[in-house]
């Protein structure tokens, strides 16, 4: 058994990742979709956000709409793979927990 995956183990980051996983590759959802979606705050989803992008796990595409300023987060190609051996992992460890049992 590997290791988690310390930075997507976190449980906001890991939905987060659960949830930008659920799009199709290349595609954007805006900051404030997500946090209502996580029911997160500004502060420590934007945390994590950074967090995540730092580790290049997701994109974030900052621009105007308008006046307004937007924020749309993307997850990358390392992003999808670190998520998918993560998932594994947990996976792996639900099966040995059952088989223990």
């Amino acid at each position: 058994m590997t290791a988690m995956d310390e930075i997507i183990h976190q449980s906001l980051r890991l939905r987060i990742m659960a949830s930008l996983n659920t799009l199709q590759p290349g595609a954007m959802l805006e900051f404030p979709r997500l946090r209502a979606m996580l029911e997160a705050t500004d502060g420590n989803l934007g945390a994590h956000l950074t967090t995540l992008e730092k580790a290049g796990y997701i994109e974030m595409l900052k621009d105007f709409d308008g006046r307004k300023p937007r924020t749309r987060i993307a997850m990358t190609r390392l992003g999808r793979s670190a998520f998918a051996a993560h998932v594994a992992e947990l996976r792996a460890l639900l099966a040995q927990s059952s088989a223990a049992e």
